[in-house]
């Protein structure tokens, strides 16, 4: 095959132009060219940072909740514990020695209502809000004047099937409250100075809607913090791969009572998932302790929740432990004004 000159030319001087350039000249080009790359690369990494997002190189800020707590009350308690066989008359009754929903819910108000969605599991398992107890307060929540409640959550597994399956879809459909299911766009970042939650993914759409919030949650077994109860509760507000803070479980669960200030939290222990939680997934695991705890506070509603539902030793909780040295709550529920009632 006949080979071209100039192609002989270009491999005899190790692929410099062979006409007008020295070798010199080439590796000053070349040395040149090199630091041009070099400097713009350096130049962009020190424009990108973790927390910068595209477009631009502008730092996202995040969102932060407002406090929904009303005012506090000296002459009323803040701890109320019902006992009784019946869903409705418990919640009521808990509800009567805090001094009403009217107390915490006023003619006009937006309410959000927080319940523990998280599994598709059918309500005789509780590792799920029970519907009784959603209608109850959603009813007491009606009674006092709202003039809209949401109910919502981001399950783990399908958001459809688990509100199916847990009854909470028919509540909502009953009482014609809305739904609001984790569609991607009523996600946006929150802001937060937390021991480990600071700047992630959170389901805002409902708190852009609504000027009061309740939390509604189950007492239940968890193999990871030990139990799943008031303060746990807001952990399905959480988006993106929030199973990356497994690792650091308490912290996290504690950092949830300086995000969230709610107006009320109702603890469910009519029936209790005593182990296998979160999921549950036996009748023999259930324990029926025919309790409601409604308050204020979180951390001194879980504290008593851990103690005398779950039947467990309180120093275990570290949750609990962290968020009450961070001034967060009141671990010592029998410190607060608290009441005991029957229903």
């Amino acid at each position: 095959m006949k080979t071209n000159e100039k192609d002989n030319e270009r491999e005899d001087t190790g692929g410099m132009p062979a006409e007008g350039v020295s070798r010199r000249e080439f590796l000053l080009r070349a040395g040149a060219t090199g630091a041009l790359i070099a400097g713009a690369a350096a130049g962009g990494y020190a424009l990108w940072q973790p927390k910068h997002f595209v477009p631009g190189f502008q730092p996202q800020k995040g969102l932060q909740l407002p406090s929904y707590a009303v005012a506090a009350d000296k002459t009323l308690p803040s701890l109320a514990i019902a006992h009784g066989t019946d869903h409705e008359k418990t919640i009521r009754a808990a509800l009567a020695a805090l001094g009403g929903m009217e107390r915490f819910v006023r003619k006009g108000d937006v309410v959000m209502l927080k319940p523990n969605v998280a599994f598709d599991r059918p309500p005789a398992l509780a590792a799920t809000t029970h519907p009784a107890t959603l209608r109850a307060v959603a009813k007491l929540v009606l009674e006092a004047g709202a003039k809209k409640v949401f109910v919502a959550d981001n399950p783990i597994n399908s958001p459809a099937g688990c509100f199916l399956k847990s009854g909470l879809r028919q509540v909502a459909s009953d009482m014609n409250l809305d739904l609001l299911y984790p569609e991607a766009d009523a996600f946006a970042p929150l802001q937060l100075n937390g021991e480990v939650l600071r700047d992630w993914t959170f389901f805002h759409e409902p708190f852009v809607k609504a000027n009061k919030v309740i939390g509604v949650a189950p007492c239940k077994d968890h193999n990871l913090c030990h139990a799943s109860m008031t303060m746990k509760n807001w952990y399905g507000l959480l988006g993106g791969r929030r199973n990356q803070f497994h690792q650091f479980i308490h912290s996290i669960v504690s950092d949830f009572a300086l995000m969230m200030k709610p107006t009320l939290v109702v603890l469910d222990g009519m029936n209790v998932l005593m182990k296998n939680g979160p999921t549950g997934g036996r009748l023999s695991d259930v324990k029926q302790m025919n309790t409601v705890v409604a308050g204020t506070d979180m951390v001194a509603v879980d504290a008593y929740g851990y103690t005398h539902l779950m039947e467990r030793d309180l120093a275990e909780l570290t949750y609990v432990h962290k968020a009450h040295a961070r001034g967060l709550g009141n671990k010592n529920w029998q410190e607060l004004l608290h009441k005991e009632v029957q229903a």
